[in-house]
């Protein structure tokens, strides 16, 4: 699945390596340079692309907006500031979430960012099918273009599926299975027992059924419960001691 972003008019060469490497952090390596300030190639954005260079080797010059859209068949253009201009406008994230049905229906869909000192013109806007309006500080709007691109990125990478949402990383070992926790449990019952902590006799089984509780509230993994057996054997080896 493939998204394309067009950087109009850029004013700094690091800007553009900055914007590929977060580009490229985010699954997006299809790049399209309007009219750069400094010229292109440019040897402060390799500098600074780090490791991102394959984004700006594949990058393609074009001498205006109309020329970078001319086979997309859906833009969104990125403003900060609203517009004179009847637009359907998306936040970046709903925004990625309708490209990704557009490119999966076969559309070619691209995103364009504007230059560093004042974002995209109307003209540029009006090319664009829709906008994408990055919610902002009101009273500081001013995006960086290379934040502005791995936020965009980043929302592309979310809606395409490619990020897990919640992980647990095991370590080496596996969740405690419930035949585990139940040993463990007896275990605690039984040296408890012996050390006299279900006192009084009356409550001893409200106890035993609230440390059960406990126990099954626990996302124990096999290494916690075996960790927890050699504990509790070490400390009855402390107590009973000569």
């Amino acid at each position: 699945m493939a998204m394309t972003f067009i950087l109009t008019r850029p004013q700094m060469g690091e800007n553009i390596g900055a914007s590929a490497r977060a580009m490229l952090n985010f699954g997006v390596d299809r790049m399209r340079i309007v009219a750069p300030r400094d010229g292109w190639p440019n040897p402060a954005a390799v500098a600074m692309a780090s490791g991102a260079g394959r984004v700006l080797d594949g990058a393609t010059l074009h001498g205006d907006v109309a020329d970078s859209v001319a086979d997309c068949t859906y833009v969104y253009a990125t403003t900060a500031r609203p517009r004179d201009l009847t637009k359907d406008v998306f936040s970046p994230e709903e925004a990625m979430r309708d490209a990704v049905r557009r490119i999966g229906e076969g559309g070619r869909v691209a995103v364009m960012f504007g230059p560093e000192r004042a974002g995209l013109e109307n003209d540029d806007l009006a090319q664009a099918n829709a906008l994408i309006s990055v919610p902002v500080n009101p009273e500081f709007p001013s995006l960086n273009l290379a934040q502005c691109v791995l936020l965009v990125a980043y929302e592309w990478m979310r809606a395409a599926g490619e990020v897990t949402p919640h992980v647990t990383e095991m370590a080496g070992t596996e969740w405690a299975s419930g035949q585990e926790v139940e040993h463990l449990a007896r275990h605690f019952e039984e040296r408890l027992d012996e050390a006299g902590f279900f006192f009084p006799a009356h409550k001893a089984a409200s106890m035993k059924t609230n440390l059960r509780n406990l126990w099954s509230r626990m996302p124990l993994t096999r290494a916690d419960v075996q960790a927890l057996h050699g504990m509790l054997r070490q400390m009855v080896r402390w107590a009973t001691r000569s």
